[in-house]
């Protein structure tokens, strides 16, 4: 298993096999762990950047099977934010250090292009300094474009499972694996700093399901990778679904930072939801990024993707204190300049 460890941290270039043998065992976890802390250090020192996350919408027209804000779910009690609660948010993490602030939500035809572009250009107008992300699903490419042009940076769209079949039993019939991918070309295409990304121990998920999203992650070469575990959300098909693991979880934040060492990869909320130092340990694991949470308190726990979700009644300035502690008792740094990847 070393020797493995020692291949993916030199050449990167493991058969599928030996890929495999490394997600299944376990014993040699702290070795592999070591490996990638030590090769993002050599890139990021350690640094780890900050993105102000800001869920605008929990409006959504899908109806994906593991998500808690699917069209389907009529507990849901929803929202929009309005421009200017969207700019006040941004403005708070701007006094807070913030320069990346990430706009996400379902995918919601109420911002349609128009309404997207005009936010996008009052957050440039406001913040020249900043890179601003969207991760709002999947559009056409003219809308992609639409959105490059009026000043964003960034997109974030998780791929979910690169396998066709899979990916059919995640999804309804109306979206497809492959209008995903397309849409993650068109990113790259047009010139977004572009981030992908897969749940890990989603419903019906093999090794080899796995192994085939690291490929299509080479293949890809995007500049962000997000990985977390699948957790539960009630009044979905998936409630009584198993979540995925801490274990499994932190050997792909591994294997990611071994295989894309310029990555910029997350400690994820979603592992801080599943164990108390869930993203301390993502951190020794490889990650480099965290997200705190800039959205208004009131609306944080309507954007429950899933069940148990932290940090969803702490004020932004709250968060940033209590992530900083964290980060620096982890042994590494809150960086909050606008953390671009370093090729």
């Amino acid at each position: 298993m070393n020797e493995l460890i020692r291949k993916l941290q030199t050449d990167r270039d493991l058969s599928d096999r030996e890929l495999a043998t490394v997600l299944q065992t376990g014993d040699s976890d702290d070795a592999l762990f070591a490996a990638a802390d030590a090769v993002r250090q050599s890139v990021y020192g350690k640094a780890v950047f900050v993105r102000g996350l800001i869920e605008f919408t929990n409006y959504c027209k899908n109806d994906c099977y593991y998500c808690g804000i699917r069209r389907g779910c009529k507990s849901v009690q929803r929202y929009r934010l309005d421009r200017q609660a969207i700019l006040d948010c941004c403005e708070t993490g701007y006094a807070l250090g913030y320069r990346t602030f990430v706009l996400q939500g379902g995918e919601d035809p109420y911002f349609t292009d128009a309404r997207v572009c005009d936010l996008v250009q009052a957050v440039r107008a406001r913040f020249p300094d900043c890179a601003i992300t969207l991760s709002i699903g999947e559009k056409p490419k003219d809308s992609y474009r639409a959105y490059f042009e009026s000043g964003a940076n960034r997109y974030l769209l998780r791929h979910e499972t690169a396998n066709d079949a899979h990916y059919a039993k995640l999804h309804p019939a109306s979206l497809s694996a492959e209008n995903r991918k397309r849409c993650l070309w068109d990113l790259k295409e047009i010139g977004y700093q572009v981030g992908s990304g897969f749940m890990v121990g989603s419903p019906f998920q093999t090794t080899e399901n796995l192994v085939e999203d690291l490929r299509f992650l080479q293949r890809l070469d995007p500049d962000m990778i997000g990985i977390g575990p699948f957790i539960p959300a009630p009044n979905t098909p998936f409630a009584d679904k198993p979540g995925g693991t801490l274990a499994l979880t932190l050997r792909l934040v591994a294997v990611l930072r071994l295989l894309f060492p310029h990555a910029l990869l997350p400690a994820t909320t979603a592992l801080g939801t599943i164990h108390p130092q869930g993203r301390e340990l993502g951190l020794h694991a490889g990650a480099n990024v965290v997200m705190p949470n800039l959205s208004p308190v009131d609306v944080r726990e309507k954007y429950a993707l899933y069940a148990g979700q932290i940090c969803t009644g702490e004020e932004a300035a709250e968060c940033r204190a209590c992530l900083e502690i964290r980060v620096r008792a982890a042994g590494y740094e809150v960086v909050t300049d606008r953390g671009d990847v370093r090729r």
